[in-house]
């Protein structure tokens, strides 16, 4: 029998890093890609948010391929933000995301940063976290969709 446990955190923001994620709207949102990736076979583990980037820990199936989910939530919750009009602009995704592998002993703790997304952005920005990433793990080739 085939055993697969992989646990992933993706991190993507919108298009140009607009702060288009209005807070009337952010739990919407956040609850739509639940339940779509529910009806997709995706397991979201932990999901947040702030105006222009989302984190979401996910465990990847054993038939899975991280750029197929990320295509799946990307494409979808799209869609679904435009056709509801909740703003007058177009919403959309950036092409480029992070992803990356997350230890079983260290679940909890990014579990946690996830959680806390708002206030951690109060001090550091979306680029300044970047950044880090870049220093962290050395020169991060970008992926696009």
């Amino acid at each position: 029998m085939s055993f697969a446990r992989v646990w992933v955190h993706l991190i993507w923001s919108t298009k140009n890093r607009e702060k288009i994620i209005l807070k009337e709207y952010k739990e919407k949102l956040l609850e739509h890609i639940k339940t779509n990736a529910v009806d997709k076979g995706i397991y979201i583990d932990t999901i947040n948010c702030v105006e222009e980037h989302i984190h979401i820990l996910i465990l990847l199936g054993k038939s899975q391929t991280i750029s197929d989910v990320v295509k799946l939530i990307k494409g979808e919750s799209s869609r679904w933000w435009n056709k509801n009009k909740f703003t007058k602009y177009k919403f959309e995704w950036q092409n480029e995301y992070f992803a990356i592998s997350v230890s079983e002993s260290i679940v909890e703790k990014v579990r946690d940063y996830i959680r806390r997304q708002e206030e951690h952005h109060r001090c550091k920005s979306f680029s300044e976290e970047k950044d880090e990433y870049q220093k962290k793990y050395g020169s991060i080739e970008i992926k696009n969709d």
